[in-house]
């Protein structure tokens, strides 16, 4: 591996002295950060959004229902049987 890295050609398209220098290495820093930045903002987008208050128990349903037609149940509930017709 190490025969491999020797044989390729430093420098082809900036000089070496530029790519040693201590303004390359914080330029590449923020390209790596940035990279990583884009990517993890990609993957965010990508998976479903996690609502928090789905998980947390609390009084979030209406007593009565407020649609078109209030008298039908939106939930069947124990003793509460429709009649037919």
């Amino acid at each position: 591996m190490t025969g491999f890295v020797q044989a390729l050609p430093t420098g082809i398209l900036l000089p070496t002295s530029v790519l040693h220098s201590h303004f390359f290495a914080i330029l590449a820093s923020f390209v790596a950060i940035n990279t990583v930045m884009y990517a993890a903002l990609a993957i965010a987008k990508i998976v479903p959004m996690v609502h928090f208050a789905d998980f947390v128990p609390g009084r979030r349903r209406r007593a009565e229902t407020r649609g078109i037609h209030p008298d039908a149940a939106t939930r069947e509930q124990p003793g509460t049987e429709r009649e037919p017709g």
